[in-house]
């Protein structure tokens, strides 16, 4: 069999530039769907709260890092579990707020801790719940921000 360099040219300028043009296409490929994996970091975390006997307390404690970190509500060094105990998580699973009804004053008085997890490490952050009963909170009246229900 004969070739012709002219009937080479072409199959040989074909097959060196498909595998450019495959490369370049994985090389963007890989760059627009390939993140560098990152540690936690908050980008809300909750606020010390002064809430009423009876009333309603919610902590907000929102995180972002790749993998998406994934966030766990602490009291006292424990995960916190009651009925009156409420985690509601964000729809893109960013965060979530941890609501606490009905508050009890002796009981509920605790630093709750916001942890944020995810392959690359942990960051934890924190608030102080304060619980008064109805009258410490009228006597509390222009000293300090209550929340409303």
């Amino acid at each position: 069999m004969k070739w012709e360099r002219q009937a080479m040219l072409p199959l040989h300028t074909r097959t060196t530039r498909l595998p450019g043009v495959a490369g370049l296409l994985l090389f963007l490929l890989l760059a627009t769907y390939t993140h560098a994996d990152s540690m936690p970091s908050f980008i809300k975390s909750p606020e010390d709260q002064i809430g009423i006997s009876g009333g309603v307390a919610s902590f907000v404690c929102q995180a972002v890092g790749e993998p998406k970190p994934r966030i766990t509500w602490m009291k006292k060094g424990k995960k916190v579990s009651s009925q009156r105990f409420e985690v509601i998580e964000f729809d893109d699973g960013s965060g979530s707020v941890l609501r606490i009804q009905p508050l009890r004053t002796h009981r509920d008085e605790a630093i709750y801790e916001c942890t944020a997890t995810n392959s690359v490490g942990e960051i934890n952050t924190s608030a102080k719940l304060t619980v008064l009963e109805g009258e410490q909170a009228s006597s509390n009246s222009g000293k300090e921000k209550l929340p409303q229900s």
